[in-house]
């Protein structure tokens, strides 16, 4: 975790308002403030989980010293979304909705432009509340105009019959390829704005899924998906699963990190500072589901090497997904060296497959794991 901002960073995306002097202003101005606060807390605060990790360490692979490939062969290249991408490995959701977003959205587009790699914007539901900071969305499109590109809104927005009506806007907006649909009850809970009202959100799927000319990905932030909630999803129509589990950011941290400090019940909610399935463990679980169903399946939540990408794969996930180690990237030290450390991710896939004999992505998927 880079424990320090820049003064560039300090000065311009994370100038906040203090979280408790907002009381009374009108929902869309807190709506800006919230996102400023996440983007602010994800680059400089310790928002990971404390004790429980992602579990990717509890894996090696199996080298193989008779590989029969010359590195050379060795191609990370497959598809996402129906198009060709670099090696398996999005850009995950991260902002958009307030001023400086802009910036950040522009130069991550640029950078997976270059790379050939999708991006997710953040939450779009501000957007349908007012057109002001439409712009700081439609940078991600305007910079990559080639990319997989995927909209984005919340689970608990989908129970809103006013909100299914105009989701179409979201897609339009930024011309996407897929509508992520980020399930957070644990996040909405411990928020200090919250919404934790989801009764009728599968419904909500299913009655967008229908209408939608874009494929639908479900995903959770940071607490993962179990088996059976997977299933349903699928059952729904839903065609990428993205697990978002334990052992990455831990938004449940973030949204504690934001409560009042008089609030009586900040000592209790510390408790589930650390609560989620892990990522290896979602993916564990989730991935026999493929011998019934056809779907996509990603790996995020703790994602930060090309390595854990590796991993995932062995897995069973298509292709993992990575928000905050690169955003964090980006804000201290610019584009060039997070197009460098992708380049580093994308070698070390490689290495991986070129160490366990596999030539090709879908070989990855089958390559040898042993616990450790």
């Amino acid at each position: 975790m880079l424990a320090t901002m820049s003064a560039t960073v300090s000065a311009t995306v994370l100038a906040t308002v203090p979280v408790h002097s907002r009381e009374g202003a009108p929902e869309a101005t807190k709506t800006v403030s919230r996102k400023k606060d996440h983007v602010e807390l994800c680059v400089g605060e310790r928002v990971s989980f404390r004790e429980k990790t992602s579990g990717f360490e509890r894996f090696d692979f199996v080298h193989n010293a008779l590989p029969e490939i010359n590195f050379t062969d060795v191609s990370t290249e497959t598809t996402f979304l129906g198009k060709a991408i670099s090696f398996p490995l999005q850009i995950s959701s991260m902002t958009g909705g307030y001023a400086e977003a802009e910036r950040i959205n522009r130069e991550l587009a640029e950078v997976c432009e270059s790379l050939r790699l999708p991006m997710g914007v953040g939450s779009q539901r501000q957007a349908l509340e007012k057109a002001e900071f439409h712009h700081t969305f439609q940078a991600a499109r305007k910079h990559a105009p080639s990319i997989a590109l995927t909209a984005n809104i919340g689970a608990a927005e989908l129970a809103k019959p006013s909100v299914r009506a105009n989701i179409a806007r979201l897609i339009d907006m930024i011309h996407a390829d897929a509508l992520t649909v980020h399930l957070n009850p644990l996040q909405e809970l411990m928020q200090p704005e919250g919404n934790p009202d989801f009764r009728g959100v599968l419904a909500g799927i299913e009655q967008i899924r229908a209408s939608l000319g874009v494929p639908i990905i479900v995903k959770e932030v940071g607490a993962g998906l179990s088996e059976s909630v997977a299933r349903r999803l699928l059952d729904a129509g839903v065609s990428v699963i993205d697990v978002a589990g334990a052992g990455g950011t831990s938004w449940a941290g973030v949204e504690l990190l934001r409560a009042k400090e008089d609030d009586a019940l900040a000592p209790y909610q510390r408790a589930f500072w650390d609560w989620g399935l892990p990522t290896s463990e979602c993916l564990r679980r989730i991935h026999p589901l493929k011998a019934e169903k056809n779907f996509t399946l990603v790996a995020s939540g703790g994602i930060s090497s090309g390595i854990e990408v590796a991993k995932s794969l062995a897995l069973g996930a298509d292709m993992a997904a990575s928000a905050r180690p690169l955003l964090q990237i980006l804000m201290e030290h610019g584009q060039h060296a997070l197009e460098t450390a992708l380049l580093g991710w994308q070698y070390q896939v490689r290495a991986v497959m070129f160490l366990t004999g596999a030539v090709n992505v879908h070989a990855l998927q089958s390559v040898e794991l042993r616990e450790v």
